[in-house]
């Protein structure tokens, strides 16, 4: 138990929270720009610096990761696994199958009106929609990183709770009648996919990274830069 601690701990700090990447940045604030750390201005600059460097570190590692994941779960494996399984099991299925296949949002759309022209049950697909882009394996990793497995934890647990709950309610209300007519009417995701050598899923994830990277970069900046304004 102890060693499991033990390497838990060396991978949060070495790894999700880069305490050797912090020391390195502090040594070129006071060296290099000859400002301690302690203050205002020298704190600010080692904060924009290292956050934005492990920002995009843990960024592009984790898209990377959780994008070659995302190449074994296309929409059509998704379905058969959520297909006859209805309540609140299903809902539970359904957002847990929502955490572990890291759909963003503009992907979990078209694939719930996949699920639901395919006649997948409403609290099913629900869940699924809103666990889908709020709870994933970036997050956690992300989560654990910054606030710790603690924080991380219960945003995962809350989070799937929301979806269960959410789902549960659209169906048990029958909300599902507003769902525009032309969801019930798309194609299906009953098309099978073609299966991905390694090298092709190495290539679809790097160009994930990519693609999410060239969309976020001016966000992070701008972000780690009014923490960088605040910080101290």
């Amino acid at each position: 138990m102890h060693i499991v601690a033990l390497i838990g701990g060396l991978f949060n700090d070495h790894m999700l929270k880069m305490t050797w990447l912090a020391e390195l940045v502090r040594l070129l604030v006071e060296k290099v720009f000859h400002l301690p750390v302690s203050d205002r201005l020298g704190g600010g600059i080692h904060f924009f610096i290292y956050d934005t460097i492990k920002i995009f570190t843990l960024l592009s590692s984790l898209i990377l990761m959780v994008s070659y994941i995302r190449s074994y779960f296309p929409p059509e494996r998704t379905k058969q696994i959520l297909k006859g399984i209805r309540g609140i099991p299903g809902n539970i299925l359904g957002a847990l199958l929502g955490t572990v296949t890291p759909f963003c949002s503009c992907s979990s759309i078209p694939i719930f009106i996949g699920f639901t022209s395919a006649g997948l049950p409403s609290g099913v697909t629900f869940s699924f929609l809103i666990s889908s882009p709020l709870v994933d394996l970036a997050s956690l990793l992300l989560l654990i990183s910054f606030f710790g497995a603690k924080i991380a934890i219960a945003y995962v647990t809350v989070g799937l709770i929301i979806a269960v709950i959410g789902g549960t309610l659209i169906e048990k209300l029958g909300l599902e009648k507003y769902v525009e007519g032309y969801v019930r009417e798309a194609d299906s995701v009953d098309r099978e996919a073609p299966e991905m050598t390694r090298s092709e899923r190495l290539s679809y994830a790097k160009e994930q990274v990519r693609d999410i990277l060239e969309r976020v970069w001016r966000y992070v900046l701008l972000g780690v830069g009014i923490g960088a304004i605040i910080h101290n």
